[in-house]
């Protein structure tokens, strides 16, 4: 695959500074891009590198341009890269680089593979790619231009919308619906029963009886348009209602959702997060990783929660919540933990202070208070 500069910022926009007839026939970084790639900067960090860089072209902001000539002393006059003027160098890379990773891929070979087991009831587009080992139960909905990979698993009355993809060892329990250029990562599983329990217990301590009574979750999960899901994540399906999934939400490997969560379009959901039941998360949320929220609360649009926070009550307002430590020197760390250790005592070692001297100010007939 290769393009002109001129060819790229017609499809996608973009202002060239520079030969606009050199060809682009991949993508690098900017330490390691040749004379027939092209890179981005958007970090004005590495602005030094793009100075050097043997890349046929440039992605840039017209600040960081702006910065780079005045700061490296560049001039029309120099050898240099094309460049190609953008608002969001690295949105703008990022798109295409999906072109010249689809042009790598191998051609999808159309049809249901021999060894597929597909239900007779099932409904699959003539363009859609079945392969080996994946089963299709009853009433199931394969939509055009799908792509299921080897190992997958449909349950009856699941629905897999048009230019999907699912990749091997995925499974979609029944009823669950996925729209349209939705991504599923290798074993993830769509649709398990909700950790519903309800307790039926008497009695106290040793002589406590009784058990936990499952209740059934009848509902499924709704995934819209464009969502990606994360290898060996979990979304569990609703108890009554469905476990919902909006618009562009974008979630990373090993990640659990419990049942009735709603997450709001465009959010993202790093690793190893934990999202307890009935949890409704805004649109445009950027969650860190190994985050902890509590079953039953809200968090507004634009919230971010920073890596290994635990989040227990509902976020109102849009802004950064941060409930973790961060990383410090060990030394550091157990000095802090000791004072931790004894902050009851210290308490107390206030409010007996505290005391002592509103008896003083008492017999004095003062107040304590500043004049």
């Amino acid at each position: 695959m290769s393009m002109t500069i001129a060819q790229l910022t017609q499809r996608y926009g973009g202002t060239i500074v520079g030969d606009a007839g050199r060809i682009i026939m991949g993508i690098a970084s900017l330490d390691s891009a040749g004379p027939s790639q092209l890179t981005f900067v958007a970090n004005p960090k590495y602005l030094s590198q793009a100075s050097s860089t043997r890349a046929a072209a440039i992605l840039i902001s017209q600040p960081n341009l702006d910065k780079l000539q005045a700061e490296h002393g560049l001039t029309d006059a120099e050898p240099r890269p094309t460049f190609v003027i953008i608002q969001n160098p690295y949105a703008y890379f990022a798109r295409i680089a999906q072109q010249f990773a689809a042009a790598t891929l191998p051609a999808s070979e159309i049809g249901i593979h021999p060894f597929a087991v597909v239900a007779p009831t099932a409904k699959i587009a003539s363009s859609a790619t079945i392969g080996p080992y994946v089963t299709i139960e009853s009433n199931a909905v394969i939509g055009a231009r799908v792509h299921i990979d080897a190992h997958v698993f449909i349950g009856h009355s699941a629905t897999i919308g048009d230019d999907s993809r699912l990749y091997p060892n995925v499974t979609v329990y029944h009823g669950c619906y996925l729209s349209e250029r939705v991504t599923v990562h290798s074993g993830a599983v769509i649709g398990a029963d909700g950790f519903g329990f309800a307790p039926d217990f008497a009695g106290e301590g040793d002589e406590q009886t009784g058990e936990w009574v499952k209740i059934p979750q009848v509902g499924a999960v709704t995934i819209g348009p464009d969502v990606e899901i994360g290898a060996n994540t979990t979304i569990d399906r609703g108890v009554m209602a469905d476990t919902l999934i909006e618009q562009g939400v974008k979630i990373d490997n090993l990640v659990q959702i419990g049942h009735n969560c709603r997450i709001g379009a465009y959010t993202v959901v790093s690793g190893c997060t934990g999202i307890a039941g009935s949890t409704t998360i805004g649109r445009y949320c950027m969650i860190g990783g190994a985050v902890g929220i509590a079953g039953h609360i809200t968090l507004a649009d634009r919230v971010v929660v920073t890596a290994k926070s635990g989040v227990s009550k509902s976020l109102l307002k849009s802004g950064i919540y941060t409930s973790a430590f961060p990383a410090m020197p060990r030394g550091d760390w157990n000095k802090s933990a000791a004072i931790l250790r004894n902050i009851d005592k210290l308490r107390e070692r206030i409010k007996t202070i505290e005391a002592a001297l509103d008896a003083c100010y008492a017999s004095r007939g003062d107040t304590g208070e500043p004049p």
